[in-house]
């Protein structure tokens, strides 16, 4: 079992920097794959990010090149760095952990997440 908590959302200007943690309990997080999925409004939960337990990163075509995602374990934490954030990034943003390989892009495959931490970009 895997409880997760995220933090750092907030309200940013069009074009700002925001960074989302996302710190996770349990003594085996470095084996998990984590992700970064959002939900806007209307829309259905959407991937974003996701890091193997080996470091290996993957990124939605949506958030490429302005986002990074990245890992502690020493510290049981997942980050999501975003840049040259835009009004249509405005959502929830839950982590998710995964402890099965390979690594997937679907919230189905995810069984634990977080609380959602909500980002808003204004324009």
């Amino acid at each position: 079992q895997v409880q997760l908590v995220e933090s750092g959302g907030g309200l940013v200007q069009a074009g700002g920097s925001l960074r989302l943690s996302c710190a996770a309990s349990g003594r085996t997080f470095s084996s998990y794959a984590m992700g970064w999925f959002r939900q806007a409004p209307g829309k259905e939960r959407a991937f974003v990010a996701a890091i193997s337990w080996g470091g290996g990163t993957y990124y939605a075509d949506t958030v490429k090149g302005r986002t990074t995602i990245s890992r502690d374990n020493a510290k049981n934490t997942v980050y999501l760095q975003m840049n040259s954030l835009k009004p249509e990034d405005t959502a929830i943003y839950y982590c998710a952990a995964r402890a099965i390989s390979p690594i997937k892009f679907g919230p189905s495959d995810y069984p634990y997440w977080g609380q959602g931490a909500q980002v808003t970009v204004s324009s």
